[in-house]
């Protein structure tokens, strides 16, 4: 049985994830660029960096 706390972590995870590639999709193409980032590579960016990362 997985604990109740892995879930919740599992869950924050996700939702952390969701929330910053929601944040970098609402930015401009011109924006994206200026970081170094293309439209196209933003859920890969988001789910191999940072403590939000969500292992499948």
């Amino acid at each position: 049985m997985i604990p109740l706390k892995k879930i919740l972590e599992k869950f924050n995870a996700w939702r952390r994830h969701r929330d910053a590639a929601r944040e970098l999709s609402q930015f401009s193409d011109h924006e994206l660029c200026d970081i170094g980032i293309r439209r196209c590579d933003i859920e890969d960016i988001v789910r191999r960096t940072g403590p939000g990362r969500v292992d499948a």
